[in-house]
C-alpha cells in the first residue's frame, strides 16, 4: 500500500513539473518538433491497449474537471480547433516530461533491486502520464482532420 501512495503521490508532483519544465523549453527550437509526436498511428493497437476506456474514464469521472481547456464548445472554428489542438500539444508534452521524471524513480529502485517497487512506479506513471499522453496524440489526429478539412 505504501508503495501505491507514494507512485501515485510522484506521478500527480510529475505533472506540475512536466509544467513547469514545458515553460522552459517551449520557445526552444526543438520544440516544433516535440509539438507533432505521434507514438501510435494505428487505430486498432489505441484500442487494443486501452486509450478508448482510459478516454471513457477522463471524460466520466473527476478527471473531467482537470483541465477545462481541452474542451470544444457547440461551434466549430478553425481559430478554436487550433487553439485547441495547441493545448493538447501543452498537456502531451507535460505528460511525456513528466512520464521521464517518473522513469528515474522506477529505475533507481529497479536498480536497487526493489522490483515491486520499481513495477508500482511505473503502473502509476503509465496510467498517470503515458496514457493521457497518448490519449492528446489521438484527440490531436482526430482535430489535424478537422482542420484539413477546414482549410
Amino acid at each position: 500500500m505504501q508503495y501505491l501512495k507514494f507512485s501515485i503521490s510522484i506521478s500527480i508532483i510529475s505533472w506540475i513539473v512536466g509544467m513547469i519544465i514545458h515553460e522552459l523549453i517551449k520557445n526552444k527550437p526543438f520544440y516544433s518538433n516535440l509539438s507533432n509526436l505521434n507514438f501510435i498511428k494505428s487505430k486498432n493497437l489505441n484500442k487494443i491497449i486501452g486509450i478508448g476506456f482510459f478516454k471513457w474514464i477522463v471524460k466520466n469521472t473527476f478527471f473531467k474537471y482537470f483541465n477545462q481547456k481541452l474542451k470544444l464548445k457547440n461551434k466549430i472554428e478553425l481559430t478554436k480547433l487550433n487553439e485547441l489542438r495547441k493545448e493538447m500539444t501543452i498537456s502531451e508534452i507535460s505528460h511525456l516530461i513528466g512520464f521521464l521524471f517518473v522513469t528515474i524513480f522506477a529505475v533507481v529502485k529497479i536498480i536497487n533491486a526493489n522490483y515491486l517497487f520499481g513495477l508500482v512506479i511505473m503502473i502509476a506513471n503509465i496510467l498517470l502520464n503515458l496514457y493521457p499522453s497518448l490519449l492528446q496524440q489521438e484527440n490531436k489526429r482526430r482535430i489535424d482532420r478537422i482542420i484539413k478539412i477546414f482549410s
